[in-house]
């Protein structure tokens, strides 16, 4: 398994640093590594191959090596990736449990934000994962990868207004890297739909 790195990480520990809150930091990504793992052993008790883990800077994101779909086996493989993106925020909500019953707050605090996050159903999040393998249970894959791919765009723009009123009247300015963050991966995940999209329309022209 690759493991791969996000420079723009040191971005954010300088910023969380200079804003003295730099062990929320720490804690966030020691805990956004245990929600990981929780993806990876899920995912190869399920007979899938991780490839690449990136490091990125609000967690950590892996990559499992495509599987050949067929008729018979793609509905199964959809429900596998959607236990599989399931599989990390369970992992923090039970941590957070935990620390709730040991009174460590921070702990229980630091947990409770990696799983609302991941759940956004902003893809690639596990949310939006989660809604995409849904989707095309239901659809056809095109159709579900082109609803997927609104349904992004227009939650980052949601979580945008919702964020500048958080900034506003609570002035939490690093909620302003988080939702530039948002957008980094959703303008990433646009370029790469089109470029699919393009591939795809080329197959079905020939």
């Amino acid at each position: 398994m690759q493991i791969k790195l996000n420079l723009q990480i040191f971005i954010f520990i300088l910023v969380f640093f200079i804003t003295k809150q730099i062990e929320i930091y720490a804690i966030l990504m020691l805990f956004a590594f245990i929600h990981e793992l929780g993806h990876i052993i899920v995912g190869m008790l399920l007979g899938l191959k991780p490839k690449v883990l990136k490091i990125m800077p609000f967690g950590l994101t892996v990559i499992f090596e495509n599987s050949k779909l067929t008729e018979k086996n793609y509905r199964k493989i959809e429900k596998k990736k959607i236990i599989v993106a399931l599989a990390g925020p369970f992992i923090n909500l039970i941590i957070m449990f935990i620390a709730l019953l040991l009174k460590k707050e921070l702990i229980a605090y630091s947990n409770l934000l990696i799983t609302l996050f991941n759940l956004i159903p902003i893809y690639p999040l596990d949310g939006g994962r989660v809604l995409k393998s849904i989707m095309r249970l239901k659809k056809e894959k095109r159709e579900a990868d082109k609803l997927i791919n609104k349904t992004s765009n227009i939650l980052v723009i949601i979580m945008t207004a919702l964020s500048s009123v958080l900034i506003i009247y609570m002035k939490n300015f690093v909620v302003i890297f988080i939702v530039i963050y948002l957008w980094y991966i959703v303008i990433i995940e646009n370029k790469r739909y089109k470029v699919k999209k393009r591939v795809e329309d080329l197959i079905s022209n020939l």
